[in-house]
């Protein structure tokens, strides 16, 4: 059944071109386990062939990726922790997916926002505790696009040069995630380790802070 999904999925991007890329995205930054690997890349793939525009790919996914990101936040916001709690798991949301997500914002802040769209499983989920959080919009909104614009970048990068020589990826949604998946572990790997900086540059910065504050009290 997933791989009919993926077959579908991907046969909407060669169809329905920016208009099936920003409603994928949309569905991929909520709670549809929609992978952005086999959107952006093959969306890439043809603007390589000159079908579609390369920067409007990646404004298409940007853009996508920050409405499915404002609906799930906004929906979050409303409805509170015990209906998504409650219900959550219906919609792929377990409890301890929306307590790690949450856990990750507390722990890097508003960094949390922008290095979540980079990290995979977080990626679709840090709406929910922005959301119950209730994070101020505009940052949520320019931190979100920050992130989602560098990773689709980057996958429509990745895209060109994967299927590129290898077009026959394009007859095999699975291969094609798999093979992405593999190049970009790297990338991944350095999200996290930026992340990991960022978190300990604030706990030293906030050590820091304490004796001033401490002195001029």
């Amino acid at each position: 059944m997933l791989h009919q999904l993926i077959q579908t999925w991907f046969e909407w991007v060669r169809d329905g071109g920016y208009t099936a890329v920003f409603f994928l995205m949309a569905m991929e930054s909520s709670i549809f386990p929609v992978p952005s690997e086999i959107v952006v890349p093959p969306a890439a793939y043809w603007a390589a062939q000159g079908r579609l525009s390369m920067v409007g790919v990646v404004v298409a996914a940007t853009l996508g990726s920050l409405f499915g990101s404002v609906v799930t936040y906004a929906v979050a916001r409303a409805v509170g922790r015990p209906v998504i709690e409650r219900y959550g798991r219906y919609f792929f949301m377990s409890p301890e997916k929306v307590a790690a997500a949450e856990g990750f914002l507390q722990r890097y802040a508003n960094g949390g926002v922008f290095f979540a769209r980079l990290l995979p499983v977080v990626r679709h989920l840090s709406s929910i505790p922005a959301g119950l959080m209730r994070m101020p919009l505009v940052p949520f909104c320019v931190l979100t696009t920050a992130g989602a614009g560098l990773w689709c970048g980057l996958l429509a990068w990745f895209g060109q040069a994967v299927i590129g020589d290898q077009p026959r990826l394009l007859e095999d949604p699975s291969a094609l995630g798999h093979a992405l998946k593999a190049r970009l572990l790297w990338f991944v790997v350095a999200a996290v380790a930026l992340a990991g900086a960022w978190l300990l540059a604030r706990r030293l910065g906030r050590r820091s802070d304490t004796p001033t504050t401490a002195a001029g009290e």
